[in-house]
């Protein structure tokens, strides 16, 4: 059986943790910094996880990231 191809902008923006959840960045810090309230600017800065409704998209995109 061939290997399947994996979306490589899916790649780019999604990590499996260790228990199988979908960490990710928050957009909006890339530019126009000077706009964003500092409260704003922090909380954008922590990474975090997809909802279980989307997760089981991007695991069909990332078919060896995964569970």
């Amino acid at each position: 059986m061939p290997k399947l191809k994996s979306k490589r902008a899916a790649m780019k923006r999604y990590r499996f943790t260790k228990s199988g959840r979908v960490k990710f960045q928050r957009p909006g810090r890339r530019h126009n910094m000077h706009v964003k309230s500092e409260k704003r600017k922090r909380d954008l800065n922590h990474p975090t996880y997809l909802q279980h409704v989307e997760q089981d998209k991007v695991e069909r995109q990332l078919p060896y990231g995964g569970r």
